[in-house]
């Protein structure tokens, strides 16, 4: 038995059903625990902390963290006060979870949560619409969010940006290949991202959000919008972040750069991720 299968049998928890096997195969490297920590991943942190900070209720406060991956976010709010429930398909993610301190982290499906009705004060989807490439599963996570949150509570939901694989190819010279120039094509006409030959440094499959989409999914599924925000915006094609972010006062200028455009339309889709947050009825 490898490692990976003995620390989820010595932990108890299993495999979730229906998971994509090039969604489980990309994320089983266990890579994703450090991927928030540096560059535009920390920029991408930073940023939606900041977002989420003048939207969500004050501690202590009930936040579901559906789909949290190791628990980046619901470590951070747990230590400003919160009380985090952590939901993730990956057995992985929610050991390295519990490991980080987020003990209250189980397997589970953002289609189909197993908490009761308006049991939370806000909802986190910060990475489920990103795998759900049908839209119909998509609507029924932002419904089961609105089902598990309270009336008055929000939920904030992130997408990809239908250009973010330009903006990162551009950046990292993949345009330059004739098969990323073809799957980006194809992902820029229907939003649907994939790495069938698994290339490395490539993304998973994917759904790929126009700012305007995301909106109207979450409206649809019950929720009133509150705004739209691009999180990285033009940063996303800064090759210095880490420079930017190590400098205190380099860092208060880029962040509040970025504050200033995040929600003027010709920006919206030029980022790396979108946050939609929304509120219930």
């Amino acid at each position: 038995m490898d490692h990976l299968a003995r620390t989820i049998k010595d932990a108890g928890v299993t495999r979730q059903e229906g998971l994509d096997p090039e969604i489980e195969r990309y994320y089983s490297r266990g890579r994703e625990h450090e991927r928030l920590r540096a560059g535009h991943g920390l920029l991408e942190f930073e940023r939606t902390m900041d977002i989420l900070g003048r939207h969500l209720p004050p501690p202590p406060g009930r936040i579901l963290d559906v789909g949290g991956g190791p628990g980046p976010y619901a470590r951070a709010l747990l230590d400003i006060g919160y009380d985090v429930v952590l939901v993730d398909p990956m057995p992985l993610h929610v050991e390295q979870a519990r490991a980080a301190g987020v003990l209250a982290a189980r397997v589970g499906d953002a289609r189909k949560l197993s908490d009761p009705a308006a049991s939370f004060d806000a909802v986190l989807l910060l990475g489920p619409l990103y795998h759900l490439v049908d839209r119909n599963d998509r609507i029924a996570a932002l419904h089961e969010a609105a089902r598990v949150v309270r009336p008055g509570g929000f939920v904030a939901a992130a997408g990809i940006s239908r250009v973010a694989p330009l903006l990162d190819g551009l950046m990292r010279g993949f345009v330059e290949d004739a098969d990323f120039e073809m799957r980006l094509a194809d992902t820029l006409s229907d939003g649907v991202h994939r790495n069938p030959t698994r290339r490395e440094g490539w993304f998973t499959t994917a759904y790929m959000h126009r700012h305007e989409e995301l909106a109207a999914e979450a409206e649809e599924a019950g929720w009133r919008l509150v705004a739209t925000y691009a999180v990285e915006g033009p940063a996303v094609l800064l090759a210095d972040v880490d420079d930017r972010l190590a400098d205190p006062s380099r860092r208060a200028a880029l962040l509040r750069t970025i504050a200033r455009v995040e929600q003027e339309p010709a920006f919206l889709d030029v980022t790396g991720h979108l946050l939609t947050v929304a509120e219930r009825p």
